[in-house]
């Protein structure tokens, strides 16, 4: 028997659980689904934390987005009873004139954000668990700081499900149609449904539901690694700000050491395009090598020498990056039912909570108030042309 929703929501962690979540409260119909058990490590929406920052110098636009975000997960949190948010402060660094710091820093300035620009002195002086060149110049913005994702998730489901939502996990997702009637014919393994819209969320197998997305988001093998302090007082959450970092190696991210489960994870970090490796998230190598660990156990012992004690714990993840590393948010030309939203290029889990508001205003009326034009799929299509 077809089963009939308002709105279906492929793809249940980051993003869709946050558009699952504000499509319920709206008092729609709603069916999340799933081919796992959210939240996973399957895919690229978990790892215990995950940055947050306001500085922003990929582009201006994002900074509105992010007081929104701010806003929402303020919001989950009153509603769900769960802190998710740990205010540690941000530092975006590198060369004076780098993108990475010269952007953060007009980022602040053209935003009236509150900030501070510490040279490497500063910086170690403040935080002692830095140790970077003299050369580097670094922006400190007090607001930034973690978020742990897979409590994000879990309280956008529980909350999405008191207001009545379904959730399929284990459902793997085969194809969908268009029928006559404009609605929206959706195939999975356990049975057919059919629903007036369609929000596509599927990470990084996001391009194996729509193929116009096959160049445009990309899926990518990343790495990531939890080193144990020698000094445990310099890498906690108020000694050691979550960071961003433009050095020779490459870019470079990180998060002070945080125990939610009582365990002890170690300071953690990775490096922004890992390794260069494309993949296919159904047969991604998760097994891990000697270079994931050598290329991130490297940096750590020259820039932060008293955090890169041993190895505790290593994983692998997904990236799945545009060409120019924006977001896709937006509806199908040529099917208005059907929204997407893909290629969060490994910085996109931070705005979760305000995609999840923009994707559910797409799926009711076709338009958002939030300014998305960064983010349209016309800008890769026109490339093609």
């Amino acid at each position: 028997m077809t089963q009939h929703y308002d709105a279906i929501v492929i793809g249940v962690g980051a993003m869709g659980s946050a558009t699952l979540y504000q499509l319920a409260q709206r008092g729609l119909n709603v069916l999340g689904i799933d081919q796992f058990e959210p939240p996973h490590s399957m895919g690229s929406s978990h790892g215990l934390t995950r940055i947050i920052r306001l500085a922003y110098y990929e582009d201006l636009s994002y900074v509105p987005l992010l007081r929104r975000a701010y806003e929402l997960w303020a919001d989950l949190e009153a509603e769900s009873g769960e802190q998710i948010f740990y205010q540690t402060g941000s530092l975006d660094m590198g060369p004076e004139e780098g993108d990475v710091f010269s952007g953060s820093l007009k980022s602040c300035i053209d935003n009236d954000l509150a900030h501070e620009a510490l040279d490497s002195a500063e910086l170690s002086r403040r935080f002692p668990g830095y140790r970077m060149p003299a050369e580097t110049m670094a922006l400190y913005q007090p607001q930034g700081g973690l978020l742990v994702p897979e409590r994000c998730i879990s309280a956008c489901l529980a909350l999405a499900k008191a207001q009545g939502a379904a959730i399929h996990c284990g459902e793997r997702v085969h194809g969908w149609d268009i029928l006559a009637d404009e609605r929206v014919a959706l195939r999975t393994d356990a049975g057919r449904y059919v629903s007036e819209k369609l929000v596509i969320c599927g990470g990084a197998w996001a391009y194996k539901l729509l193929p116009q997305l096959a160049d445009a988001a990309v899926p990518e093998r990343q790495a990531l690694i939890w080193l144990e302090p020698k000094r445990a007082d310099w890498f906690q959450l108020d000694s050691f700000p979550v960071w961003n970092a433009q050095m020779e190696e490459g870019r470079y991210y990180g998060l002070p050491e945080f125990n939610p489960t009582g365990a002890t994870p170690g300071m953690k970090l990775g490096r922004y395009n890992h390794l260069n490796e494309t993949c296919d998230p159904d047969a991604i190598d998760r097994g891990l090598r000697p270079a994931d660990e050598r290329i991130l156990r490297e940096f750590a012992e020259r820039y932060f020498p008293q955090g890169a004690g041993r190895t505790v714990d290593m994983v692998v993840c997904m990236f799945t990056n545009t060409p120019d590393e924006h977001f896709v948010l937006d509806t199908l030309p040529d099917a208005p039912q059907v929204s997407l939203a893909a290629g969060f290029s490994g910085h996109g889990f931070k705005l979760a909570s305000a995609i999840g508001e923009i994707m559910a205003d797409l799926a009711q009326t076709g338009e958002t108030r939030h300014d998305i034009a960064l983010h349209r799929l016309s800008r890769f299509q026109a490339q093609t042309v």
